[in-house]
């Protein structure tokens, strides 16, 4: 692990210009040049649109890429708005106001980066890239929650609203994923004091699985009348839906149900992953938030998976050398929701014994 220290502005604002420190950019801004100049396109008109003149302490103007610095910096760093200011030669506010920006910038264009597979050829390799992992046929997904706390004022905390079971006060991001760690469906926004079945039942994503209208292409012929639609899979916290698979509970499972487990886990693993390194190369929201407007967190949050997924698109090499951990919520423990649908209980019995070789075709 390189340990850099830069102090004043004028070396943070020198990597802008500079075709060296290439370890130090990249150190600086958790992304690559290649990817900086390409988030710089993607937000430069919306942000030239806008009349403010922002300005250093010295009187120079922003740039467009001074500004789209200045919010990485912000977003990746984890720093404080003061902390940020004093390293790019400007003033808390100016911070503030150039990184919701950048925000509602990177929101309104930047969005197309984050969708679900909208082509049947698509959805194929998505499939496809699933099953290389560890076998598991026909699956489009996997999903996690991760909770991103904060430090609320007096007045807040009296609320219980957004005390969490581990009895910290939180915001739920709830993602699905594809194989490469690429963030395909997000929800946030939601208090922490929910669980998984809570936030995932108050989705769109539930609410089109639930008529048909999501998860409904292709079906996988596993036996002579048994058929497997499209699924994701999910840790225990999560029901056990049609289209929702989770893992068998307890210890003493026969082979083909400890062997389906194995092969379950390498598959959802990707989701945590990716919720791990979200956190870690936006670190906004790894940490305690101090304070932050409810209204404009889950917008920030969702930023920092278009720019996860930016990362994924542009095919980085930084991302090469973040650590690869799948441990993203540390303090908390494993929920376990007991719900189980019938049809899925059969399903998921007839899929284990597929991928053990003991159905009957």
């Amino acid at each position: 692990m390189k340990i850099m220290h830069l102090s004043s502005y004028s070396t943070l604002l020198g990597l802008l210009s500079l075709s060296k420190d290439v370890d130090k950019f990249e150190f600086v801004f958790k992304i690559s040049r290649k990817t900086f100049n390409y988030i710089c396109s993607v937000v430069k008109e919306h942000m030239t649109a806008k009349t403010a003149n922002f300005m250093f302490s010295n009187g120079n103007p922003m740039s467009i890429n001074d500004q789209v610095a200045i919010a990485l910096r912000r977003l990746s760093s984890g720093d404080s708005l003061i902390a940020v200011a004093d390293s790019f030669g400007t003033n808390h506010s100016t911070v503030s106001q150039v990184t919701w920006r950048f925000v509602e910038a990177m929101e309104e264009k930047g969005i197309h980066h984050l969708q679900w597979p909208s082509t049947e050829q698509e959805m194929t390799d998505v499939k496809s890239k699933f099953e290389k992992i560890r076998g598991l046929p026909n699956c489009c997904g996997a999903i996690d929650t991760t909770h991103i706390t904060m430090l609320l004022s007096s007045s807040e905390v009296a609320s219980n609203m957004w005390l969490d079971r581990e009895k910290n006060h939180s915001m739920i991001l709830q993602a699905i994923v594809d194989s490469e760690m690429r963030f395909r469906d997000v929800v946030t926004g939601w208090p922490g004091k929910m669980n998984d079945f809570d936030v995932l039942q108050r989705s769109t994503f539930f609410k089109l699985c639930e008529k048909g209208e999501r998860l409904n292409g292709n079906k996988m012929r596993l036996s002579e009348g048994t058929e497997l639609s499209e699924y994701i899979v999910g840790d225990l916290g999560f029901p056990l839906l049609p289209w929702l698979v989770t893992p068998y509970q307890g210890k003493d499972l026969s082979d083909s149900k400890a062997e389906f487990n194995k092969r379950h886990f390498a598959t959802r693993v990707v989701a945590q992953r990716a919720m791990a390194r979200l956190k870690e190369m936006w670190r906004i929201i790894q940490g305690v938030m101090w304070r932050p407007d409810k209204n404009r967190l889950p917008r920030i949050i969702l930023v920092c998976c278009i720019l996860h997924n930016i990362a994924i698109d542009m095919e980085d090499d930084v991302l090469d050398e973040l650590a690869m951990s799948h441990h993203h919520d540390t303090g908390y423990k494993q929920e376990v929701c007991e719900f189980a649908d019938h049809t899925a209980l059969a399903l998921r019995e007839k899929l284990s014994l597929y991928l053990s070789g003991r159905l009957r075709h």
